[in-house]
């Protein structure tokens, strides 16, 4: 199997997962779409801002189907009726929560690995396939995801051995770390003019604020001059006297 490639939903998947700030996102963004020729699917390498707003959508769609957070339900995240594309048949939500785990240790910084109990995991994902199978989509998804296992005593451990009875550290493969972070294999972020950026959107943001409260105000003064009547001028037929003439 190929190495797999990171689409929109994947990364909204991982932002509901994971929480991630609002005004934060786009400092993760801005981090993917820098590495993108190592993790992000063709068509969205092509336009930084057609990258943001494809993750923008899934994102809402995300949350409209009822995946908002680490304790939502897996399954929700892909489309109804799709098949896996690296685990087998039926192994569709750990193929998901594979995907999250990856893209955790690719976004995270000075996360070297994450600690996983698989022998629960089906139960946690709602799995009730035969035990073999998901070892064999979970083999899958470690080459298609390049990560690498590693027991409590930090020695590699060769997950085609099956699973353990104990927790096991996943962290990226050392091919990809050095590709992503370079030899010290610590996330650095590639870009200076997140925080510019962001600075621009809250004045731009701010200045469009005052624009509407300056357009409401003089909106409601025009409400309340049409509202009120009117004085009559001094000086006009309303406030002379009437004259009767006696005859």
């Amino acid at each position: 199997m190929s190495e797999y490639l990171f689409n929109a939903r994947d990364v909204a998947a991982y932002f509901k997962w994971a929480g991630i700030p609002s005004h934060e996102e786009m400092k993760y963004l801005s981090f993917l779409f820098d590495n993108r020729s190592l993790i992000l699917a063709r068509p969205l390498t092509i336009d930084e801002q057609s990258f943001f707003h494809a993750v923008y959508r899934e994102m809402y769609h995300l949350w409209s189907v009822g995946y908002i957070d680490e304790f939502s339900d897996y399954t929700l995240i892909a489309t109804p009726g799709s098949l896996p594309i690296f685990c087998g048949t039926g192994f569709i939500a750990l193929e998901s929560y594979m995907k999250i785990i990856a893209l955790h240790l690719i976004c995270s910084s000075h996360l070297p690995y994450v600690r996983v109990n698989f022998v629960g995991l089906p139960l946690l994902l709602g799995i009730s396939a035969d035990y073999h199978d998901f070892e064999i989509s979970l083999e899958a998804s470690f080459r298609a995801l390049r990560l690498a296992a590693y027991d409590i005593f930090n020695k590699d451990y060769d997950i085609s051995k099956g699973i353990p009875n104990e927790v096991l550290c996943i962290s990226l493969d050392a091919a990809l770390k050095k590709e992503l972070f370079g030899s010290n294999g610590v996330r650095q972020m590639h870009r200076d003019d997140t925080r510019e950026k962001l600075e621009a959107l809250k004045k731009s943001s701010m200045n469009d604020k005052l624009a509407r409260e300056k357009s409401e105000r003089k909106k409601k003064t025009a409400q309340a001059k049409k509202a009120s009547p009117k004085r009559p001028r001094a000086g006009s037929s309303q406030n002379k006297p009437i004259i009767m003439n006696e005859d």
